[in-house]
């Protein structure tokens, strides 16, 4: 298989089936599916790999799906500041937005060190909700939940920056 392509796209083996429905439990947006429910999920899983300093996606670029991370650290970052706004590690996920939508990146994603990354896409959701109602409806509570609670805690850091006195500029 052309090494690109065996990146992008990497069967599963019998015994990962395991470990990724362990890692798929504690992700906020599955985390109502039964095993069942999750197997269908793992089926349209997709598996990538990442080198150090791997830009997985740039700000501004269309958004086509979440990225679970197996392994490894990735830095969610502003630019052109490099402003690091998040470091996520194994477990944790990003990118879940663009499951609703296909608007531009707003922050890059690079790896800071080697990652192993589950990416679950919007095209194989929508296929999905279409095959199975119901659990497309799960799924989708699910994202409306984690999207509703990162909004909430925005919020509170957005209002407690009201709070902090104003620095003057010195001149």
């Amino acid at each position: 298989m052309d090494s690109i392509w065996g990146n992008i796209f990497k069967p599963f083996k019998k015994e990962d089936d395991d470990e990724i429905r362990t890692i798929l439990k504690k992700i906020p947006v599955f985390k109502d599916l039964d095993n069942r429910e999750l197997a269908r999920v793992e089926r349209i899983l997709h598996r990538r790999t990442y080198h150090p300093s791997e830009i997985i996606f740039s700000q501004g670029d269309p958004g086509f799906g979440m990225y679970i991370i197996e392994s490894g650290i990735v830095s969610i970052v502003l630019m052109p500041s490099e402003h690091r706004l998040a470091e996520l590690s194994e477990g944790e996920f990003f990118g879940e937005l663009t499951l609703l939508d296909e608007s531009p990146r707003t922050a890059s994603a690079i790896s800071r060190t080697a990652c192993k990354m589950l990416c679950f896409f919007q095209p194989d959701l929508f296929d999905l909700i279409n095959r199975d109602p119901r659990l497309g409806v799960k799924i989708m509570f699910g994202l409306a939940r984690t999207i509703g609670a990162r909004l909430k805690y925005t919020n509170e850091c957005i209002n407690a920056l009201k709070d902090l006195p104003a620095v003057s500029g010195a001149s």
